[in-house]
């Protein structure tokens, strides 16, 4: 049975919540809390296998919750918010940083036509998040300053790349903002990312992304061409590929490994069209989405990167392509970096 803490100042949510997570008999809601000074003194008493955390609440919101909770006695928080305005969002994805591991949009009444699928959907991310080993945080959540390497002081690697693909799920938004933050200086080649996220959340993700570096960041549009320094995601609902001319396709194809966008379509598209000239990177992730593509990228010759198993979140899309021998690296988030630097 997984007993989960429903936090929110909403009792109206708290018992949509309730009645989702307890309509599956592997799941019992222990508890509920009206904020997150309520929800550290129940988990004082109590020990819950998963939190689901509201973002705006009176007294302790759920962003110094989770930075309190995950300081002092770690449990996977998924956090349930609205897409109302700028700074949930952005409180959000400081939830991420401070150790939250994923987010989901609060469900409507009973009544919404698509309440059976977003209820299906919290059950899943409760049990899927209830398996993940969290650790204690540590950290200054506070905005990092871009970290600017000297890439000339780097000894080249592959001086003939072409473009980077990045593919993360679970836990990648603190991830990519470790990333990007220490990117080094005067990168001369597009890099593209699918962030598996649930649907709605991906503006704020590249908003947030975008205080922690110098480099455009984009959501990427029908048609438009790759450019060098500029980083671009795949939009919400679409799978993207690009072609030898930089030039970025979206398309609504079936689903693959579940999910669309998927890592497999993008590093499918490098491989077939860049081959050696490219960069592929798979970092934390629930599954195995893009791990046989890594390894047919890596047989072509490209520089494959995949997480280390003591920094992801999820080991599953790394350990996948690790079983399949697909990385040319296994590294840190820090010293994945630092490889942009070498290409």
């Amino acid at each position: 049975m997984i007993k989960v803490l429903v936090v929110d100042d909403s009792p109206t949510i708290q018992a949509l919540i309730k009645h989702i997570l307890n309509s599956d008999k592997d799941i019992h809601v222990m508890g509920v809390a009206n904020n997150g000074e309520e929800a550290i003194q129940f988990i004082e008493q109590n020990k819950p296998d998963v939190i689901t955390m509201d973002i705006s609440m009176p007294i302790m919101d759920g962003f110094e919750a989770t930075r309190r909770i995950m300081e002092t006695n770690p449990i996977p928080i998924i956090v349930i918010t609205g897409l109302f305005n700028s700074q949930d969002i952005d409180r959000t994805f400081q939830a991420m940083e401070a150790g939250a591991v994923s987010v989901i949009e609060k469900p409507a009444g009973i009544t919404y036509p698509d309440f059976d699928k977003a209820s299906k959907n919290i059950v899943e991310t409760v049990k899927l998040m209830s398996e993940i080993k969290v650790i204690k945080r540590k950290a200054n959540y506070k905005k990092k300053k871009r970290n600017l390497l000297n890439a000339q002081k780097l000894i080249n690697i592959c001086p003939d790349i072409k473009i980077a693909a990045i593919g993360v799920s679970t836990g990648g938004p603190s991830v990519l903002q470790t990333i990007f933050s220490k990117l080094p200086a005067n990168i001369k080649i597009p890099i593209l990312v699918v962030q598996h996220i649930a649907p709605g959340f991906l503006d704020g993700l590249v908003d947030w992304l975008s205080k922690f570096t110098e480099y455009p960041i984009h959501i990427a549009s029908q048609g438009e061409k790759a450019l060098p320094g500029h980083i671009y995601f795949a939009p919400d609902g679409f799978h993207m590929e690009i072609r030898y001319n930089e030039q970025i396709f979206l398309n609504c194809d079936e689903k693959k490994n579940g999910v669309r966008p998927t890592v497999s379509y993008l590093f499918r598209s490098i491989a077939n069209y860049y081959g050696k000239n490219a960069m592929a990177i798979l970092l934390t992730g629930m599954g195995k989405d893009g791990a046989e593509e890594l390894k047919i990228l890596k047989d072509k010759g490209a520089i494959t990167v995949v997480q280390d198993k003591e920094t992801s979140v999820v080991y599953g899309m790394p350990g996948e392509a690790v079983k399949l021998n697909a990385a040319t690296y296994i590294l840190s988030p820090e010293k994945i970096a630092d490889l942009f630097g070498k290409i």
